[in-house]
């Protein structure tokens, strides 16, 4: 899948959630205590860092979103050193502060990269007022492009059914990271994204694929839900709506800590259904964005360069070689973000210097090079029944593996006029003596606005002159 570049910045979203501090004690554990056989651990670091639906506001406002976080806290301490973090990273913070009440903090104890301990600082069901969270939601939502409600289970959502209803009326897009096993109380939201055993703690154990799915699709229309998100670690990703299914699969390669990785995938999708993109486009950035966190430590972040980064690699591992369908594809995507798409076609049977030259120089003539790559039937058609000597999925690779090619596809006619007329690129170009109107394609591409180069092959350069030498006839 081919995304562009997202315009994150242009997002406007509300994040309201159970808000907490995540802080961090960590040393070297060298010895175990005499007095309990317990590690000891001596601290050389402490770290504060945003947790909870803070997480969620931080990753949106990582990656361009503008982001305004509405929770409860504590007047203490801990509640003042988050809201400050918070405001540093450009998450505006409207909280409501309840004095008599503890702001939620999470120690953990680490030890060489390892948690060996946390304990948890906090009185809940939090005592909320919704009224006033209610009030400050009201205020935001008219110039929202979505809603994120990231229970915790904490208590600041005992009412959040109500203020779905209201960010409903707003006409405002709502996402749900669920707690618990009542998912009714987020009846008519439009996204909810649990992970497997959050949804089989309230579907049942599933056996199979088909289980997975019906009963997730009943649990949407159960509670009118539009999609279920579901994270499967390793397994990837599935969206499940009443009719389409589409899953994608884990795309991390290393698994270092799975905190906070929820927390990324909704604030990637509220992101990505902000700016107008397609639910299978949102989908596909927000598992790229999850396989890049939980290679971290602890409680992290995803900043739109790495997501980026992870998007071409990603695109490039996947799309060296594809079929038509999925070029043509492709190749919509890469018009719409103004890409210029140049395309050539060939046997390249033994691959020499003389192609890679001509490739090159067909790359520099645009942004993107597909290469069309006869078919093993159709290069005996052209060169009799002793070719190709490499085989059609040993030449595609060949090929894909180069510098100056993004895609590699394969054609079974003896020309490939058919696929240049359904894929119509920018420009054509054929090495040789060729005029414009003899290459086979070309006139549908001309008709379309583009054109058709010819460029001349290296001398003394070609597959026929290797295989005579190789066979002695030279």
């Amino acid at each position: 899948m081919l995304v562009s570049a997202p315009e994150f910045k242009q997002a406007h979203i509300v994040v309201v959630g159970d808000v907490m501090l995540d802080r961090y004690w960590s040393g070297l554990a060298g010895r175990i205590s005499p007095e309990a056989p317990v590690p000891v651990v001596r601290v050389k670091d402490i770290e504060d860092r945003i947790g909870g639906a803070g997480n969620v506001a931080l990753n949106i406002a990582k990656l361009g979103g503008q982001v305004t976080l509405l929770g409860v806290i504590g007047d203490d301490a801990e509640g003042q050193i988050l809201q400050k973090l918070l405001e540093a990273e450009g998450v505006a913070c409207d909280f409501v502060v309840e004095p008599n009440m503890r702001s939620i903090c999470k120690l953990r104890i680490m030890a060489q990269h390892q948690q060996l301990l946390r304990l948890d600082f906090e009185e809940t069901p939090l005592p909320v007022s919704k009224e006033a969270l209610l009030a400050r939601l009201a205020q935001y939502l008219p110039k929202s492009d979505a809603v994120v409600f990231s229970d915790y289970g904490k208590g600041t959502l005992a009412h959040v059914s109500e203020y779905i209803a209201h960010a409903r009326q707003a006409g405002v897009k709502v996402l749900v990271d669920p707690k618990g096993v009542d998912y009714g109380r987020y009846a008519q939201a439009d996204i909810i994204t649990p992970n497997l055993s959050e949804l089989q703690a309230v579907v049942g154990a599933c056996g199979d694929e088909n289980s997975l799915i019906e009963r997730g699709r009943s649990l949407l229309k159960r509670h009118q839900i539009e999609t279920l998100l579901l994270t499967r670690g390793e397994a990837g990703m599935t969206l499940i709506q009443d009719i389409h299914v589409h899953s994608l699969p884990a795309q991390a390669k290393d698994v270092f800590d799975v905190t906070g990785a929820g927390d990324t995938v909704i604030a990637v999708m509220a992101l990505g259904v902000a700016i107008g993109k397609t639910l299978h486009d949102a989908m596909y950035l927000a598992n790229l964005a999850g396989g890049i966190v939980v290679g971290k430590l602890g409680t992290s972040t995803v900043s739109l360069q790495e997501l980026m980064r992870a998007t071409h690699s990603e695109r490039d591992s996947q799309y060296g070689v594809v079929s038509e369908d999925e070029l043509a594809q492709i190749i919509a995507k890469a018009k719409t973000n103004g890409e210029r798409i140049i395309m050539t076609n060939g046997c390249f049977d033994l691959l020499h210097a003389g192609h890679v030259t001509y490739l090159e120089q067909a790359r520099a003539l645009g942004d993107r090079l597909i290469v069309a790559v006869n078919s093993d039937a159709s290069v005996r058609q052209l060169k009799g029944n002793a070719r190709p000597i490499n085989s059609l999925q040993q030449r595609m690779v060949v090929l894909a593996a180069l510098a100056c090619v993004d895609w590699v596809v394969s054609f079974e006619e003896e020309t490939p006029e058919r696929l240049y007329c359904r894929l119509l690129p920018d420009v054509i170009v054929k090495g040789g003596d060729y005029r414009p109107e003899q290459v086979a394609g070309g006139d549908c591409v001309i008709k379309a606005g583009g054109e058709v180069k010819i460029l001349q092959f290296v001398d003394g350069q070609s597959t026929t002159s290797m295989i005579k030498k190789a066979r002695g006839e030279e």
